[in-house]
């Protein structure tokens, strides 16, 4: 039976973050216990969820790992959790996000080595069109809010030509940076897990993968358009607390995440809406 505590959405006050938990089910095993101790993984519900309850369920026992899972329901309490010591690590992000999270709030989080485990492609949805060359002209499209992932959206309409970014705009562009709109889009700007929610009220919305499976779309099949996995530095990590990165049952977490019993699993379970990347 899954071991999770749920965790209720983390708000930025007077620029400080404050993370509000809500348990369920026998209590809290979570933070630092040691080197032979349960290991407390924060993550959001899907795919990362899912992919650390079938290693807990059939590879970590057998590897001598206690391994523990708590789900997340936003992009901010997981990271706060490894920084505080609530839990051990974390597995829900990828690269660009972390980065963007250590500058903003002074945390010294770090990807374990050798533990990118898999992609989930960003995909743009609509209920009225299917292709995004049939959106009207002021068309409103649904983004992510938090920097990374916005600009990741951006990124993907660019390249689909229904936008063009001003030149060097990185991993953290905004609509200011949009130089070309020639069919005058609105952006709507949500938090990440709220934009599936949106798409009865826009005329198309960029999803994250999680997200995009949490409300049964897949980038597989139901998105007029995905990103590309080939070169894509969005791929996520196990994380850590720096200085953690030696801990054995994290070297061990990590081996079994991109072990091939685990790329197996992905491919059989999500058909291509969640790629392994190893």
């Amino acid at each position: 039976m899954r071991n999770i505590t749920k965790i209720s959405a983390a708000v930025l006050a007077a620029g400080a973050l404050t993370l509000s938990l809500t348990a369920c089910g026998s209590g809290s095993d979570s933070g630092k216990s040691g080197a032979d101790g349960p290991l407390t993984v924060a993550a959001t519900p899907t795919p990362q969820g899912e992919i650390l309850d079938y290693v807990k369920d059939h590879l970590a026992k057998k590897a001598g790992l206690d391994l523990k899972v708590k789900e997340f329901t936003d992009y901010v309490a997981p990271n706060t959790g490894v920084q505080q010591g609530e839990v051990d690590a974390n597995y829900f992000q990828h690269k660009p996000y972390l980065d963007d999270f250590n500058k903003k709030n002074g945390t010294d989080l770090v990807p374990v080595p050798h533990a990118t485990v898999h992609l989930e492609p960003l995909g743009v949805y609509a209920k009225s069109v299917k292709k995004l060359t049939d959106l009207k002209s002021g068309a409103t499209i649904a983004v992510p809010n938090d920097t990374t992932n916005e600009a990741r959206a951006l990124k993907l309409l660019a390249d689909q030509g229904v936008i063009t970014l001003k030149d060097g705009a990185g991993f953290d562009a905004t609509p200011k940076d949009v130089t070309g709109n020639p069919k005058k889009i609105k952006f709507k700007e949500l938090e990440a897990a709220q934009v599936p929610r949106s798409l009865q009220d826009v005329d198309a919305a960029v999803i994250n993968g999680n997200y995009a499976l949490e409300a049964k779309l897949s980038p597989a099949k139901d998105a007029i358009v995905a990103e590309s996995p080939k070169g894509n530095p969005y791929g996520n990590i196990l994380v850590v607390k720096k200085g953690d990165e030696s801990d054995p049952r994290i070297k061990k977490l990590a081996e079994l995440l991109t072990s091939p019993e685990v790329k197996k699993f992905i491919e059989n379970k999500y058909d291509g809406a969640v790629i392994a990347a190893f």
